[in-house]
C-alpha cells in the first residue's frame, strides 16, 4: 500500500512569485509531499499550478494595506487548513507571510516556516513604517522558523528585533529558489535570434548595451539609473539602455523626467514585461540594477548566468552574489555619480570589463546552483517529519 504523502502548502500573494520567483520548486517538492499553491489572481494561480503539476487553492490577497479584506483572507485560510490539515505551511512575501502564519497558527499547524526575500517596510518612514514593524514582528512570531534569503537580511531582522536568532537560518548561502544554469545559458539562443532581436529594436554591433530587468519603479533605481544614462550617452552616443520589465505607476510611481526620458529618449529602449527574459540578455553587455533593497535578487544571478558583469548597489543579496572587481561592481544606494562613474568603467576599461565578463557565469555556478538551494529546503523539510 503507498504511504500517503504529508500535505505542504506553499503561499504568496501573487502568483507572479510562484511562477517567476520559484519556478520549478513546487515541482521537485511534489515528489516529496503533497503541493498545494495558495494565492490570488484564480486564472494565473492556475496556470501556475497546471505547469508545477500541484493542486492550488484561490484566496484573494492584495500587496496594499487592507485590513477588512485581510481578515477575510485570514478567516478564509482559516476554514482551508482546518479542512486539509496540512504538515507545513510555508509562505512568502510579506501580505502572505501575516495571512498564511496567522491563518496557520489559529488552523494549529505544527510547522509554520515563512521565507523573508526583502523588506519593502525598510524605505517607509512615521506611523506607516511602525505599522509595518509591527505587522512583521507579528508574522515572525507565528512563525515556528523564518528562512532571510540573504545573510544581509538575517542581520537586519536581528537589527530590528523582529525574530531571536533560533528561528531564524539562511539556507545554502543565500536565495529562495536558487539559479537554473542550464536554463540560463547563452547556448540556447543562434546568432540569427540575437541579430534578429538587435534589428528589431535598433541595436548596431557597435553598440554597448546596458540592460536592467524588474519593476520600473522608484525603489529599484530607475530615477538614479536613467539621469546617469543621460548623462553617460553624451560622451558614449554608442551606449544603449534596455528595460525589461512593467510600469507600477500606482505603488511606487517614478519621476515625471524619469518616465519623459524613458519615452523619449532614444537610446533608451523599454519592452515592458517579457516571460523570458534570456534573449534580452544574450544581446545585452551587463546588468545595471541599482535597487534600493532586495531580498536576494534572481535577476543578478540570472545574468550572471547568462555571463554578464553586472553594476548593483550595495545592498543585502546584490552584495553577496557581487564581488567587486571579480564579477562586478558595487556602488551606494541612491547615488547617481558614482552609478555614472561605474557605467563609464565598463564601457571604457577595456581590461577591466573582459575580467569581469570572464568570472560571471562560473561564480554563479559554483555558488548558486538552484538543486543545491532545493535540497537545503528539502531537508529542512524533512527535519521535522
Amino acid at each position: 500500500m503507498k504511504t500517503k504523502k504529508p500535505k505542504l502548502v506553499r503561499i504568496t500573494t501573487v502568483p507572479l512569485s510562484l511562477d517567476k520567483l520559484l519556478e520549478g520548486q513546487l515541482k521537485f517538492m511534489q515528489q516529496h509531499y503533497e503541493v498545494i499553491a495558495v494565492s490570488s489572481e484564480k486564472e494565473y494561480l492556475e496556470r501556475v499550478g497546471a505547469r508545477e503539476g500541484v493542486s492550488t487553492f484561490h484566496l484573494e490577497m492584495t500587496r496594499k494595506i487592507t485590513p477588512f479584506k485581510d481578515i477575510v483572507a485570514v478567516l478564509q485560510l482559516v476554514w482551508f487548513l482546518l479542512k486539509v490539515r496540512p504538515t507545513i505551511v510555508h509562505s512568502h512575501t510579506p501580505k502572505a507571510g501575516i495571512v498564511g502564519m496567522l491563518a496557520a497558527f489559529i488552523a494549529r499547524v505544527p510547522n509554520r516556516f515563512h521565507t523573508v526575500a526583502g523588506l519593502p517596510l525598510l524605505e517607509e518612514t512615521g506611523s506607516k513604517r511602525k505599522v509595518l514593524d509591527f505587522v512583521e514582528k507579528l508574522t515572525y512570531t507565528f512563525a515556528t522558523k523564518v528562512y532571510p534569503n540573504s545573510k544581509g537580511l538575517y542581520e537586519i531582522i536581528l537589527k530590528n528585533n523582529y525574530a531571536k536568532s533560533k528561528k531564524l537560518k539562511v539556507l545554502a548561502n543565500g536565495s529562495s529558489n536558487g539559479i537554473n544554469t542550464s536554463f540560463f545559458s547563452k547556448e540556447h539562443f543562434s546568432f540569427a535570434e540575437k541579430e534578429a532581436l538587435k534589428t528589431r529594436y535598433g541595436i548596431e554591433d557597435q553598440d554597448f548595451v546596458f540592460v536592467f530587468v524588474g519593476r520600473l519603479v522608484t525603489d529599484k533605481g530607475i530615477n538614479e539609473m536613467v539621469a546617469a544614462f543621460r548623462k553617460l550617452k553624451i560622451n558614449h552616443p554608442n551606449a544603449k539602455l534596455i528595460l525589461v520589465g512593467p510600469l507600477e505607476s500606482d505603488l511606487d510611481p517614478l519621476l515625471p523626467q524619469t518616465l519623459e526620458a524613458i519615452e523619449n529618449v532614444k537610446q533608451i529602449i523599454s519592452v515592458g514585461y517579457q516571460q523570458d527574459v534570456r534573449l534580452f540578455f544574450s544581446i545585452s553587455h551587463c546588468l545595471v540594477f541599482p535597487s534600493y533593497r532586495e531580498g536576494f535578487p534572481n535577476v543578478v544571478m540570472q545574468a550572471g548566468a547568462m555571463e554578464l558583469p553586472s553594476i548593483v548597489s550595495n545592498i543585502n543579496g546584490c552584495n553577496e552574489i557581487i564581488i567587486p572587481k571579480e564579477n562586478g561592481i558595487i556602488i551606494p544606494v541612491k547615488d547617481e555619480k558614482l552609478l555614472l562613474d561605474a557605467m563609464s568603467d565598463i564601457m571604457e576599461k577595456q581590461e577591466l570589463y573582459c575580467h569581469l565578463q570572464s568570472n560571471s557565469r562560473k561564480m554563479i555556478v559554483n555558488r548558486f546552483e538552484q538543486q543545491v538551494v532545493w535540497q537545503a529546503l528539502l531537508k529542512e523539510y524533512q527535519t521535522i517529519n
